[in-house]
């Protein structure tokens, strides 16, 4: 029986390159020249810090093009807050990998409510589609894809 899996996975070396691009590209500009400003990254996430609010938005954007300049969806960057700790603003931002159970319970319902003749099931942080031709399971990925979910999507492990 065909079937598919729909996941949320980054590449985390991707996104080391993506933050290494952002330091270099904040190391030329020249309005950051004598400021204190840096791109930290983590296995939980990413850091940004500036002297002021509107230096940390401009280092947002920088990370953010840094990201799609690696193909990295910048949904998968999630906001944990910003906090001030001297002179700096800081901000953290969480990496979001795998589907959230609130999140899969919604794709699955979805699908459920378009009346396609697929299958899907909640199997840990991805969501397996399953259905008895592969033209159901296509038409099951363009709606998942037209639909404005909060979070990156790719759909891998396709069998027929």
């Amino acid at each position: 029986m065909p079937s598919f899996d729909v996941v949320s996975e980054i590449d985390m070396h991707e996104v080391t390159n993506a933050v290494d691009q952002a330091r270099r590209d904040l190391g030329n500009r020249w309005d950051f020249k004598n400021v204190e400003a840096e791109i930290e990254h983590d296995d939980k996430g990413i850091t940004i810090s500036a002297e002021q609010d509107f230096q940390l938005e401009q280092l947002q954007d920088m990370v953010r093009m840094a990201f799609a300049k690696r193909n990295i969806d910048s949904r998968a960057l999630a906001e944990d807050g910003d906090s001030k700790a001297g002179k700096l603003v800081k901000q953290h931002f969480t990496l979001r990998q795998g589907i959230e159970t609130d999140m899969a319970k919604k794709i699955v319902k979805m699908i459920k409510d378009a009346k396609l003749k697929v299958q899907a099931s909640i199997q840990g942080d991805k969501v397996r589609v399953t259905g008895k031709k592969r033209d159901d399971l296509q038409t099951a990925i363009a709606l998942l894809k037209e639909a404005e979910l909060d979070i990156p999507l790719q759909y891998n492990n396709f069998r027929d």
